[in-house]
């Protein structure tokens, strides 16, 4: 009798585990297919954003814009189209792959990949901040240090550079803000720095500048005096 037991017992659980392996095999291919189509789909929208970024000429775009300077000194190579390729191709990898794992009720790895996807928006926004960030600086540097140069005043680079600066440092934080990392310690420091440079830069103009200034009051009040 306990012999016949065990076997009854053996036997009921090879049939619950057959039962349980039978019922998986439909959704293991249901998520093998999706996932081989998120594959095909990636592989293709990828080549296409490439391509057409590629035929936009965009690299030649940054590189006016002054963003190759930048990407070289971190030893990297500016190719943005073969970079936007692979942030659609992984999108959409992750995509499906986060459909097969709902297919297969991996529920914590449907967590995790669900997390992924929205952080992935908030990265490709930061870079682009930090694009915006760098040729609107570069732009401002050079207005500033023609502007003072033009007007004959002194520090005319010490202004560019601190323009450009306060606008890296302030898009920065907004890029850091913009992928969800704190950044109230760095306002603090950002707001330190561009207070000290503010002032050195207001010491130095008016120290450079203030030969330009009485000539341009004594003009003033030349023109006044003959009306």
């Amino acid at each position: 009798m306990i012999i016949q037991s065990w076997a009854d017992v053996l036997v009921s659980s090879f049939q619950d585990v057959w039962a349980r392996f039978a019922m998986f095999i439909p959704s293991f291919v249901g998520a093998v297919v999706v996932f081989i189509i998120g594959l095909i789909l990636a592989a293709g929208l990828g080549a296409l954003v490439e391509r057409i970024v590629s035929m936009l000429k965009v690299d030649k775009a940054l590189a006016r814009a002054g963003i190759e300077e930048y990407v070289e000194r971190a030893g990297l190579k500016l190719n943005t189209s073969v970079v936007l390729g692979q942030v659609v191709y992984w999108f959409i990898v992750i995509t499906f792959l986060l459909a097969a794992s709902d297919i297969l009720g991996f529920l914590a790895l449907s967590s995790f990949l669900g997390a992924v996807l929205l952080y992935i928006p908030n990265v490709v926004v930061g870079v682009l901040i930090m694009l915006v960030t760098v040729v609107v600086a570069n732009f401002l540097k050079k207005t500033v240090k023609s502007s003072v140069m033009s007007a004959k005043l002194h520090s005319a680079g010490f202004l560019g550079t601190l323009t450009w600066w306060a606008i890296v440092i302030f898009g920065l934080a907004t890029a850091l803000g913009q992928i969800g990392l704190d950044v109230t310690i760095l306002n603090t420091v950002i707001t330190g720095i561009i207070v000290m440079f503010a002032l050195a830069g207001g010491i130095a103009f008016g120290l450079g500048g203030k030969d330009a200034a009485a000539r341009l009051i004594e003009k003033f009040q030349e023109q006044v005096g003959q009306r």
